[in-house]
């Protein structure tokens, strides 16, 4: 019995083995970006609905993120959320922006009113052109010609109510819901697209593991 073994061959399929491995990599590395971009945007979208649906359950934490009487609707926001995605992962930031609604019994907007009582800014408020301040407490209407100072615009339980929500976020609902469930975490965990074309990556080498390996990443994303 004769046995006869083709070491060339041999030599060229582990090297273009190994090219498509490395290539697969490179190719995860460049298609990093496209699959960040797909899930930044979703990720902002739904801490949009997080936050809105936070607002419709408990008004009295977050309704100084939206404009008067219009807690928890996506078209009357006081934020908006931004991401960057970059080497080292995707990072959010949030901004607010200024109310143009009027609360029953002023006359004008409150200026940074989203940011003040998200922060407890004190602020002061003096007549601009009235004589007096006019306002209600209790049921009782106030007038005074003296500047009016409030500590703590919101209150105590406003105060931060935006940061808590945003955070519980990426604590709660992102890692414990949103990737199990979107599918994303298990997509990764199981790069099957590599075996499936080893065939073709022994044939082809480094080019085919590019390839493969970026448009694996590019559709880890949600709705892929």
């Amino acid at each position: 019995m004769i046995v006869r073994f083709n070491n060339a061959m041999f030599k060229k399929d582990m090297k273009n083995i190994i090219d498509y491995s490395v290539g697969f990599l490179n190719g995860i590395q460049g298609g990093k970006k496209a699959f960040l971009g797909v899930l930044g945007m979703k990720t902002v979208e739904l801490m949009k609905e997080y936050i809105d649906s936070n607002a419709r359950v408990n008004p009295e934490m977050l309704h100084h993120v939206y404009e008067w009487n219009r807690t928890g609707s996506p078209d009357s926001r006081l934020y908006d959320i931004d991401y960057v995605s970059s080497n080292l992962g995707l990072s959010f930031k949030s901004t607010f922006k200024q109310s143009t609604s009027i609360k029953n019994g002023s006359r004008v907007p409150f200026y940074d009113k989203a940011k003040i009582m998200e922060k407890g800014i004190p602020v002061t408020i003096v007549p601009k052109k009235a004589q007096a301040l006019s306002f209600e407490i209790n049921g009782e209407q106030i007038f005074t010609k003296q500047p009016v100072n409030v500590s703590d615009p919101g209150g105590q339980e406003v105060r931060g109510g935006f940061e808590k929500v945003f955070d519980s976020f990426f604590t709660r609902y992102f890692t414990q819901a949103f990737l199990r469930t979107s599918g994303i975490a298990q997509y990764l965990k199981n790069p099957v697209a590599y075996k499936k074309n080893m065939s073709a990556g022994k044939k082809s080498g480094k080019i085919k593991g590019y390839q493969t390996g970026y448009r694996w990443i590019a559709n880890a994303g949600v709705g892929r």
